[in-house]
């Protein structure tokens, strides 16, 4: 019997479902996906997006204690997406543990440069910032389906339990992030994208090299023109809850207008200016804040981030080992030239602070000894066992052991007029603080907890008043190391 359909329509059904069949099964999860979302199509017609709710930040480095519970920042906001052009603007209202009336602010992303507006004047944000506006975009489940779809690497990965339901997994790279999408296998849904980034221009993320970011989503509903989207996203960061915001209302191509996300000529300069400035680089000393001598031997170099240099007899001993591996080559660099044919035989971490710790991973990879507060060894051991396999260090390229010195109560480094005396602080705001004595020159390093403000208050008076140390040892210090 003769086919009832032309030669070249049997062949364009062969090779159709040809193709269908060697479709790799991640791809045919995505499109399904996009399909419970409303629809790839009415996912590349969209062109913008109106937000609306509120949420939470929990303050993981600026918190007591490592671990839950934190501190809280709460926040409203009202956020427009324009995702045609991969603009944003923020504008939101935050209250919480360091902000006791609500303080507005809003945030801009906008032809690859970020911005804020505080109180009435736009200034200009740095490459840390744009980062996380652009990720904010980029992982919403509107736009990440999308680039999955696009990513020419996108590949299935064994299926998982994820919240107690099945799911499927499929992988591919945006940028630099590796990416994981984990899609409900009965729903088709996206419930989370995981990522894993580094953020080499963040004080705080930077810290931990490659960082693993969980962006979790809830609570779907039918929004206008058949659109699906999650009204409840929740960030775990390196597995801690981080941000969490429930949304009140969802305006669907609202009315965009240029004006909301305009940026001046001087906003656009300064940003490339800030964004030139790397992290890792910022000098140590400054023409206009240069070291100070405060006793013999003993140097402050008021840098970008504060570090105290104390000549002993064997070596000399820094005081913090803040914000990078580059700035603490740096700090050791200034330490061989005021102190010439003398090993750098120690460095004391005072505190837990992110910023304070972050270039510790220097010293360890230069086999020089590091004493940490015992409160505080397992988040030094953790620094120095995060991979960094994105923007490695010198420790990621040649990896050694570290040599912790840990303080578990008074204890004295060094000898002669420039010893050290390292003292855990055991307060309730300070359990995690260190201080140095020098006993000769009647000289107290007092790490964060007594920290002078311009106005001659002090930040934090509750941790100067639980202060116990005796008062005839009051401190000529000067303030603390890793602040500016």
């Amino acid at each position: 019997m003769r086919s009832l359909l032309p030669w070249s329509a049997v062949a364009v059904l062969l090779l159709t479902l040809s193709a269908s069949a060697a479709e790799d099964p991640g791809r045919a999860r995505v499109r399904a996906a996009a399909e419970a979302m409303g629809g790839e199509a009415r996912l590349r017609a969209l062109k913008g997006l109106r937000l609306r709710g509120v949420g939470h930040w929990n303050l993981l480095e600026q918190s007591e204690r490592p671990t839950p519970p934190f501190l809280v920042v709460y926040e409203q906001f009202e956020e427009v997406r324009d995702l045609r052009r991969g603009r944003l603007c923020q504008k939101s209202e935050s209250r919480g543990a360091v902000l006791d009336e609500w303080k507005g602010v809003t945030m801009l992303l906008a032809d690859g440069v970020a911005a804020a507006d505080f109180q009435g004047k736009w200034r200009p944000l740095g490459a840390a910032q744009l980062q996380d506006l652009q990720e904010r975009r980029a992982f919403a489940p509107d736009h990440v389906l999308l680039a999955a779809l696009d990513a020419r690497d996108l590949r299935a990965q064994a299926d998982t339990v994820l919240q107690e339901v099945p799911h499927h997994v499929v992988a591919f790279h945006l940028d630099r992030a590796s990416v994981r999408l984990f899609l409900n296998a009965r729903t088709g849904l996206p419930t989370a994208v995981e990522t894993v980034d580094a953020h080499p221009e963040d004080p705080f993320w930077s810290v931990w090299g490659d960082v693993r970011t969980v962006l979790s989503f809830q609570a779907w509903t039918l929004e206008a023109g058949g659109l699906r989207y999650p009204r409840h996203w929740e960030w775990a960061r390196n597995g801690q809850p981080y941000h969490s915001v429930t949304v009140t209302a969802v305006t669907v191509d609202p009315p965009l207008e240029d004006a909301d996300f305009a940026v001046s000529d001087d906003v656009k300069q300064g940003f490339e200016a800030r964004r030139a400035r790397k992290l890792d680089e910022p000098p140590v000393v400054r023409p206009e804040a240069p070291p100070v001598e405060v006793a013999p031997g003993v140097v402050q170099l008021p840098g970008a981030w504060n570090v105290a240099l104390v000549a002993q007899d064997d070596g000399v001993v820094v005081v913090e080992g803040p914000l990078a591996s580059g700035y603490s080559a740096r700090v050791m660099d200034e330490a061989a030239k005021r102190f010439p044919g003398m090993k750098v035989k120690a460095v004391v971490s005072t505190s837990d602070a992110w910023p304070h710790i972050g270039g510790l991973r220097e010293y360890v990879a230069r086999g020089i000894p590091v004493y940490v507060l015992d409160l505080n060894r397992a988040l030094v051991e953790r620094l120095v066992a995060a991979p960094r396999t994105l923007v490695p260090d010198a420790l990621a390229r040649k990896p050694r052991a570290a040599k912790l010195q840990v303080v578990d109560g008074r204890r004295v480094l060094g000898r002669g007029k420039n010893r050290l005396e390292l003292v855990p602080v055991r307060t309730e705001t300070g359990e995690r603080m260190l201080f140095a004595w020098l006993p000769e020159h009647r000289l107290l390093y007092t790490s964060d907890l007594v920290q002078p403000q311009p106005d001659g208050t002090f930040f934090n008076v509750q941790q100067v008043k639980r202060w116990t140390w005796p008062r005839e040892r009051s401190s000529r210090w000067p303030r603390c190391s890793a602040c500016t």
